[in-house]
């Protein structure tokens, strides 16, 4: 039996690239769905993203980058609107949140989930209505409860008895009932085209139907006169690109939907199932469309509440990353590359660029796959497996694991790694006292910074130690 490479599978033996990384015929064409709809190759062979030309963007605003395709999100947004048109559907702000990417949502038609006062913040300093706004998390404090109160959020996710104690002594004196879902895990945990449908309880998020904790939150919440119980939220997983899972997670909260009404009198108007749904970052990934999600997720529904003998609560969900994941594209300037001989005579081309962890830690935090393209120019060089690898002091900051580019990329050159619009941003770091990179907006040919560069006196601003 091999033993595991101490340093996981950065370092394994003999590694040749994943078996789904085919040779690409043409290594400057692009894999069009997993990018952005208007990001296209200009006939100098750079990359070109809501009209602008990745080579004029940098040479204004500097690299790294994040390059948000405005349009392209909008569309997504309205793609999810309209296709659970009898939903209400939640952005979720973890995965990327500013005030300009709030104002979107909102003009959309969306609502918004937030899971800290920042967000809270940043959603409310960009006039989204609180009405329109969930809050989510495992360890809401009492300050953060009483401000989401204050300021009349629409429903708060409980997600422990705990929360519920400080939400009953906050909502007293409350100028009106505080409406509260119930977090519950159905025991369903969902990856991929995969469901395992058997003791997964063991999460911080939720209250388990199973043990009778859930039904017990639902009695205590209804007993307080200052909440008002609006339904169960449910949460299966993230990257999912079908419902399978969602079908045995609905089954198992409904039946506890029909319970509350049979024993406790009481027909709960809303359920939130959750969401997650998948994007690709690479040709191994298949996700499915919104209209096929809607379709397969409300017949589900209507088919479990049929059985039951309820009737059908106004649902929700939460497509997660879904809307701003594939809306971004990262792009970097390449700073050195070199070859690395592996055993068994195979070689591997490092490619170091001006960014990394700092900018997306998901590689190394979960050993996510990314694609990327030269953004600069057209070569004629054959395709050699690479690796884009970042700046920073650590062996696992890696960009890229595995990419066939052209053979000839040096210093200088620009890529462009899809996909990143969720997470990479909002998880972005000041390791090594990197700065943190912009978001540019590019819509019809004009980019604009939504977020600014990080600068030196933002790095120091916090830093009260200096030498007097």
């Amino acid at each position: 039996m091999m033993r595991a490479h101490e340093a996981g599978w950065a370092h394994a033996e003999g590694a040749r690239g994943p078996a789904w990384l085919q040779v690409p015929e043409d290594p400057n064409a692009l894999v069009t769905h997993l990018w952005s709809t208007s990001a296209a190759k200009n006939d100098d062979g750079a990359l070109v993203v809501g009209g602008v030309d990745m080579r004029d963007l940098v040479a204004e605003h500097g690299s790294p980058a994040y390059v948000l395709d405005e349009d392209d999100f909008r569309g997504r947004a309205r793609g999810f609107r309209d296709a659970f048109a009898a939903y209400d559907v939640y952005y979720a702000g973890k995965s990327f949140l500013c005030t300009t990417v709030a104002r979107w949502i909102v003009e959309e038609g969306l609502r918004l989930d937030v899971c800290s006062n920042g967000e809270l913040s940043v959603a409310l300093r960009a006039g989204v209505d609180p009405v329109l706004i969930g809050y989510h998390g495992n360890n809401k404090t009492a300050p953060e409860l009483a401000r989401a109160i204050e300021v009349g959020v629409g429903r708060i996710v409980a997600d422990s008895f705990h929360e519920i104690e400080r939400l009953v002594d906050l909502s007293a004196d409350a100028e009106r009932p505080v409406g509260v879902m119930i977090r519950v895990t159905a025991g369903v945990e969902a990856h991929t085209h995969e469901f395992i449908a058997t003791a997964h309880e063991d999460q911080k998020f939720g209250f388990s139907i199973t043990s009778g904790d859930a039904f017990e939150a639902v009695r205590r919440v209804l007993a307080a006169p200052g909440l008002e119980l609006l339904g169960l939220h449910s949460h299966i997983g993230s990257q999912i690109f079908d419902s399978s899972g969602f079908e045995v997670a609905a089954r198992r909260v409904l039946a506890l939907h029909a319970r509350v009404r049979s024993e406790l009198g009481v027909e709960m108007p809303e359920m939130d199932l959750g969401g997650g749904f998948g994007i690709a970052y690479t040709t191994q990934d298949d996700p499915s469309t919104p209209a096929k999600l809607a379709a397969e997720m409300s017949a589900i529904v209507a088919r479990e509440c049929k059985d039951l003998g309820v009737a059908e609560p106004r649902l929700s969900i939460e497509p997660g990353r879904a809307i701003a994941g594939p809306s971004v594209c990262t792009v970097y300037e390449v700073g050195t590359v070199k070859e690395v001989a592996l055993d068994g005579g195979a070689r591997r081309t490092y490619i170091s660029v001006d960014g990394g962890m700092s900018d997306n830690v998901r590689t190394a935090l979960y050993d996510a796959d990314y694609s990327c393209t030269l953004a600069s120019r057209h070569s004629e060089a054959a395709p050699a497996l690479a690796r884009v690898v970042g700046k920073h002091c650590e062996s696992g900051d890696i960009v890229v694991k595995d990419e066939f580019l052209p053979s000839d990329i040096v210093p200088g050159d620009l890529l462009a790694v899809p996909g990143t619009g969720a997470y990479c941003r909002s998880l972005a770091s000041n390791y090594n006292h990197a700065l943190r990179p912009p978001v540019i907006a590019v819509r019809d040919g004009a980019a604009r910074v939504i977020v600014r560069r990080e600068t030196e006196d933002d790095l120091l601003a916090t830093d009260v130690g200096a030498v007097q």
